[in-house]
């Protein structure tokens, strides 16, 4: 497995590669978004691990430049910054995952596995369509029946989440990561929102699947 690390901060770098290294990858560097959208867009990589400030081009104009490309390798963000909207405009971009600096080498061990079994996805709807639902990530709008719905940050990153895996179930764990991006986040916080999307949606929109987690109805 071949792995791009993008990182301006060469000690960092240096650290991130020796461990995935001896993880058994093969990881390539690049100090700045112009030579990571040059290594991205000539070599077929499995994950990119992309810093968000970075000399050059920022990893959200990367994310954006990739995508537009129809390069679809998994690309996991990775930011100082840990606000709502920071982490929904990477997802909105086409990154696949958000990471929060600092974070320890397990947890980004474990995200670039997540990644891995799930392979590059493929081209993303521009709008998202599922269970009586419209949701456009870009315009940050849900409709249900043609009626826009009002979501907080939060809803509306697990919505998109859930729409995304439709018609699959998403277990509690995989939206802590991809929601919250917090490992200190309790559990229940997922039963909170689920329940607040209820209210919002319809209760037959988001269902419990017992043992699994969560799922969006299917029609």
């Amino acid at each position: 497995m071949r792995l791009l690390i993008v990182e301006d901060e060469r000690r960092m770098a240096a650290a991130m590669q020796r461990g995935l290294v001896h993880a058994g990858f093969s990881v390539d560097v690049a100090g700045d978004g112009i030579r990571a959208l040059e290594m991205a867009t000539t070599i077929d990589y499995d994950v990119i691990v992309l810093d968000v400030m970075l000399p050059g081009l920022s990893g959200y104009e990367v994310t954006r430049q990739l995508r537009a490309r129809e390069i679809w390798t998994p690309i996991l963000l990775a930011s100082a910054k840990d606000g709502d909207y920071d982490q929904a405009d990477g997802l909105d971009l086409g990154a696949d995952d958000y990471l929060t600096k600092p974070f320890s080498f397990v947890v980004l061990l474990a995200r670039i596995r997540a990644l891995l079994r799930r392979g590059a996805s493929g081209p993303r709807p521009s709008v998202l369509v599922a269970a009586g639902l419209t949701l456009d990530p870009a315009a940050r709008t849900v409709r249900k029946h043609d009626e826009p719905i009002d979501l907080t940050t939060r809803e509306f990153a697990m919505l998109e989440y859930l729409m995304r895996q439709h018609p699959l179930p998403v277990t509690k764990t995989e939206l802590l990561e991809h929601v919250w991006s917090d490992a200190t986040t309790e559990a229940n916080a997922v039963e909170v929102y689920a329940g607040y999307l209820r209210r919002k949606l319809g209760r037959d929109v988001v269902q419990t699947v017992r043992g699994a987690g969560y799922r969006l109805r299917a029609t």
